[in-house]
């Protein structure tokens, strides 16, 4: 039987971790990179586990590659400290270990909460994640959001779900939101992705009217409605902060 290790990357995530790790905690190897977290995020993952390692944050991609080389074992489950592995899915997993066969990696399901509502709509579900994979075949691509999992060529799917707990209220919605749209504007400018200043306009009702009406975000009701609302907006501002910093270049090289 293959053994398995748990790669989970932290910040003042003391609120999320415990119910992560308790989903985990079977096993063999849970590895912890923390970027110096000022609450008891730390405190709480030794509760569980000796791999715990501290590292100034660089960004996701970066972070998930040391968890990587920290891990021992041949097989790797890569999760988000707002994340919790259901009982199917743990019981999946070592069926996996213990037949080792064929596949490189796996994509699983992942369950969407939005505000404790499961969303199943509205491009929210299904979303299929490359999370469990062979340490010497998959590695995390090189981006500073949405770093995902390459390398995997001989795939399958597991539809007992991850539960995805990301946003448990406003506050949290809004943290995340301006610290993702910074970074996925940035990666794209980094690109070359151009952007005119009527382009954040035209992407905010187009994924309103992509998430609400096409995907069917109308069916979750409120949350589904509030969900395509922020999701559209969230586009929005990612493409006027891509604009700012075409604007703020152009400038700089103007002077």
């Amino acid at each position: 039987m293959d053994s398995l290790s748990v790669i989970i990357i932290t910040y003042n995530e003391e609120d999320n971790i415990r119910e992560c790790m308790e989903s985990v905690k079977w096993a063999n190897e849970i590895v912890v990179i923390d970027a110096y977290s000022t609450d008891k995020t730390v405190e709480i993952c030794r509760q569980y586990t000796d791999k715990v390692f501290e590292q100034e944050w660089t960004d996701f991609s970066q972070q998930k590659g040391l968890a990587l080389q920290k891990a021992s074992n041949d097989w790797i489950l890569s999760l988000d400290a707002d994340e919790r592995i259901s009982h199917a899915l743990a019981d999946r997993i070592k069926t996996i270990l213990k037949e080792d066969g064929p596949n490189d990696g796996y994509y699983i399901l992942r369950k969407n909460y939005f505000l404790g509502k499961w969303l199943r709509h509205g491009g929210c579900y299904p979303d299929y994640q490359l999370r469990l994979f062979r340490k010497s075949i998959g590695k995390f691509r090189q981006r500073k959001v949405h770093e995902g999992v390459e390398g995997c060529k001989r795939t399958g799917y597991l539809r007992e779900p991850i539960e995805h707990f990301s946003y448990g209220n406003l506050k949290d919605y809004f943290e995340k939101f301006n610290r993702y749209t910074t970074l996925s504007a940035e990666e794209k400018f980094e690109r070359g992705k151009k952007v005119t200043k009527w382009s954040p306009f035209l992407r905010l009702p187009s994924e309103f009217i992509a998430r609400y009406i096409i995907r069917r975000g109308y069916k979750d009701g409120f949350h589904g409605l509030l969900y395509s609302a922020l999701s559209s907006f969230h586009a929005f501002v990612k493409y006027v902060k891509l604009w700012e910093l075409h604007y703020m270049n152009k400038d700089k090289q103007a002077k």
